[in-house]
């Protein structure tokens, strides 16, 4: 989860550098952040609870050519000063994202040894185990190889020696880390978007890779092999990226949740762009999936959090439509268990970051289990799922920085309808007016999203009368169910109000039990297939008395759910309906959070990518 970024100049001050780059890195954890750096021979440190901004006023004091830093999401120990990073043992700073696994058992045998502990994190013991093993190693990455094959885990970490001002040495072991160079400054970040406003010239660490970093240039690389890599083959490495970093301009909006909501027309827009020109040909997720989509017998779906969500909706999708039997699983549980892997099956991935460790370990276990190819849709050129599968397809939404997903969602949920189609037409199970007419359902859908903002004053009517809420429960059937359960984790995420959702049909499963006049209900009702059985579910909660909410595109009067609230949104296909009721409840999560005064844009205790288990 963690940030990393640490830099290395020819003699000018980087620290300004650092902190911008940290910033960029936020989305990570922005429980603590610190920087280390050396200054006038002697190692410095500046740590503090919150946000980067907090270390820029004491970092202004001093200038460095050196420097590590950290942006902390807790995992071992509290949110605490001493439990920031860097993490310092004698002359070593330690800088670290991962989990070391039995790190407790490591603690006991170092303070047996007379290794005094500050803080309650694995870091530390990875820092004194650093130092350890420098008493018994020649050179710094000798030790620190020793301290690779001495711990499990994985993680990333990045050490500065001040016995040697000159070097940085840094080790990818199960997560990500890019080097970026310059002609006078070497950079090393776990993401992109730390590095690229310096340079686009960039080097992605693999698995067990070691790097001792010097200014403008890479002094030494060994990879999981320990074969040390030539000047050559370390400059072959070298790829040149076309990203950029746009300004992150809040405009008029009070936060960057809400301007990300009203971005979905223009992103959504852009995602569907090509495959409209290209009419859903494979080649829209790459040269391998000409061959590789009519060899698809079945698809997995791996998939975290929001991203689960919408991988819920594709398999509706890619069953009607494409008529390949799907499968979805959560990541962090299919990687723990023994998996039957049918012949022909693909594995998809869906993330936002494409960094997402239980996600990327969920894949190799598939495919170590005989799935036969890969696919990825991220949101982030050049991360770790797309470049480790064999098909891909970017979605288009831009940089977020609302920790709580709202246009990755909807553009993931765009790709997924374009991934069925896709996948129908490479098998010819498409006709062309079916194709003419999922072409023209996504024409039309930007503008039926931005139609659908109409509903932001009810939203936020709803939002104040959900203020005092202790519970709520949400309620979907068939394809909308998903966004009944994403409508509930984005009330919990922001609001912090407690939210579940339910098949509307297995109310009387157990549920029901809890509606009274106290529990509010929010209920999609889609004038599609399942009309009126929903409906009817929603007389039972109105017997038990319940508040119920109902969002619908019917224009069919529902003056029998008397007392009910009802938001109307403009009535959309049924195939792409579920993109549309999304709005809704993104705007009702908003402004229930806004009512209560919470930090919408970063709520506590998450982050938005997650490398870690």
């Amino acid at each position: 989860m963690c940030g990393i970024f640490g830099a290395i100049s020819d003699n000018h001050n980087i620290l300004p550098t650092l902190l911008n780059g940290l910033e960029q890195l936020e989305y990570r954890g922005y429980d603590s952040a610190g920087i280390a750096f050396i200054s006038n021979g002697r190692t410095e440190r500046i740590r503090a609870v919150g946000r980067v901004e907090n270390l820029r006023n004491e970092a202004s004091r001093y200038q460095g050519s050196i420097a590590i830093g950290h942006t902390r999401w807790a995992t071992h120990g509290g949110v605490s000063v001493e439990n920031a990073h860097p993490h310092q043992s004698h002359h070593l700073m330690i800088v670290h994202n991962g989990i070391i696994d039995a790190y407790e058992e490591h603690k006991k045998r170092l303070i047996q040894k007379g290794y005094a502990f500050e803080s309650e994190t694995d870091t530390e013991v990875l820092a004194h185990l650093l130092h350890e093993a420098t008493l018994n190693n020649a050179d710094l990455i000798s030790a620190v190889k020793q301290v690779i094959a001495t711990v499990t885990g994985n993680y990333a970490l990045l050490v500065m020696d001040q016995n040697d001002p000159t070097s940085l040495i840094a080790t990818a072991q199960g997560c990500p880390l890019i080097l970026g160079l310059k002609d006078d400054t070497t950079f090393i970040a776990s993401d992109i978007a730390a590095i690229i406003p310096e340079t686009n010239r960039l080097i992605y660490l693999e698995q067990g890779d070691c790097v001792i970093m010097q200014a403008g240039n890479i002094a030494y690389f060994s990879n999981q092999a320990e074969q040390v890599l030539s000047p050559i083959a370390i400059s072959e490495k070298i790829q040149i990226s076309d990203l950029s970093i746009e300004k992150l301009d809040i405009g008029h909006y009070t936060h960057f949740m809400l301007k990300e909501i009203f971005e979905q027309p223009h992103v959504i827009e852009k995602t569907a762009l090509k495959a409209i020109t290209q009419q859903f040909d494979p080649e829209l997720f790459g040269e391998k999936a000409v061959t590789l989509f009519p060899q698809v017998k079945h698809i997995q779906i791996l998939a975290c959090g929001t991203s689960y969500f919408a991988g819920m909706v594709a398999k509706y999708w890619i069953e009607s439509i494409a008529k390949i039997p799907t499968h979805v699983e959560i990541s962090s549980e299919y990687r723990y268990r023994e998996v039957l892997i049918e012949d022909g099956t693909m594995i998809v991935t869906i993330s936002q970051s494409g960094e997402t460790l239980d996600t990327i370990e969920a894949k190799k276990h598939a495919e170590e289990n005989g799935a036969f190819a890969s696919l990825a849709i991220c949101n982030v050129k050049e991360s770790v799922l797309p470049r480790t599968s064999d098909c891909r397809l970017y979605t288009e939404a831009g940089i977020e920085v609302g920790v709580a997903s709202t246009k990755a969602f909807t553009t993931q949920l765009t790709a997924l309808f374009i991934l069925a189609n896709a996948l129908a037409k490479s098998q010819g199970k498409m006709d062309e007016t079916t194709l003419s007419k999922h072409l023209q359902m996504l024409r039309e859908l930007p503008a039926m999203i931005a139609q659908s903002f109409n509903c932001q004053e009810i939203a936020s009517q709803w939002g104040t009368l959900l203020l005092n809420a202790k519970s709520t429960l949400y309620l979907g059937r068939g394809i909308h169910f998903p966004i009944a359960a994403e409508g509930a984790l984005k009330l919990k995420e922001i609001s912090y109000i407690h939210a579940e959702s339910y098949p509307a049909g297995e109310l009387k499963h157990g549920p029901l039990a809890l509606v009274d006049d106290q529990m509010p209900i929010i209920a999609l009702l889609p004038h599609d297939d399942l009309f009126e059985k929903v409906r009817a579910n929603l007389h039972e909660v109105l017997a038990r008395k319940g508040k119920l909410f109902i969002i619908t595109d019917s224009k069919v009067p529902l003056d029998d759910l008397k007392g009910a609230h009802i938001m109307h949104v403009p009535e959309v296909s049924c195939a792409l309906s579920p993109i549309l009721l999304t709005i809704p409840v993104q705007l009702i999560a908003y402004y229930a959070a806004l009512v209560r005064g919470e930090d919408i844009d970063k709520p506590r205790n998450l982050a938005k990518s997650l490398t870690v288990e």
